[in-house]
């Protein structure tokens, strides 16, 4: 079986891209909706914000679903913050003391094009002050799920917030891909923490030109990154899982 977990603000149906190849290679596949970071229910500054809660998501589905049957080899793709949610779920935690100074502008928050007042909405929810503070601790639990075999990263993001430390715990393969032109997670911020930390990643550009709507939007400028990037998804888990 293998979860997706879409980026933020989207929905696993607009995940389709990578959940057909999976299909097609004869995985399970379940494509989640992140509560109050999708577009089918709406959103929660929790859910663009509390990124943590993310990989608790997949785990309760899989808890779910481990009552109605045999799950066996379980892997996590995921595409932008779906990317983070993945490497989660294999050990990465996030820094609270980064994750705080986002939170309250002493680091520059990026824009976020489907919430821009999310900081804004969730400072109203819970004033930053320092209960509130020691409740971001939760963010540096460790959310790994030991059913998780085998991680894929799509351009993942909030690699500037995970720890290397973390990163460097991870022991089951990890594979990523990323754009060229991607100046949402760009290489430098949110990619390299991956690819250099993590003892067990390997991965590669998906080229040179392609930008990080070229995953989702609905007239990609790359007409066939998508494609050739769920194929190589499904041939990692096929190597990975089977």
């Amino acid at each position: 079986m293998v979860v997706v977990s879409h980026g933020t603000g989207g929905s696993g149906s607009n995940m389709e891209w990578l959940v057909r190849p999976l299909r097609e290679a004869g995985f399970g596949v379940v494509a989640l909706d992140h509560h109050g970071n999708n577009y089918v229910d709406g959103y929660e500054p929790e859910g663009f914000l509390h990124i943590w809660e993310r990989p608790r998501d997949v785990s309760f589905a899989l808890d779910t679903l481990a009552r109605e049957r045999l799950l066996g080899p379980v892997g996590v793709a995921g595409f932008s913050l779906g990317g983070y949610t993945a490497a989660a779920l294999a050990g990465a935690r996030v820094d609270p003391q980064t994750l705080w100074a986002v939170l309250t502008g002493a680091v520059p928050l990026p824009e976020i094009p489907e919430f821009p007042g999310a900081l804004e909405a969730l400072r109203k929810k819970y004033p930053l002050q320092e209960p509130y503070r020691s409740a971001l601790d939760a963010a540096a639990a460790d959310l790994s799920d030991p059913r998780v075999r085998a991680v894929f990263q799509v351009a993942p993001g909030a690699g500037g917030l995970v720890t290397p430390e973390s990163l460097a715990t991870v022991r089951v393969p990890v594979g990523i891909r990323w754009g060229g032109a991607d100046t949402v997670n760009p290489y430098g911020v949110d990619i390299r923490p991956y690819l250099e930390h993590i003892p067990t990643a390997s991965g590669c550009s998906a080229g040179s030109d392609v930008r990080h709507d070229d995953f989702f939007a609905p007239e990609p400028a790359d007409q066939t990154v998508r494609v050739r990037v769920g194929k190589e998804a499904a041939a990692f888990f096929q190597q990975h899982l089977r």
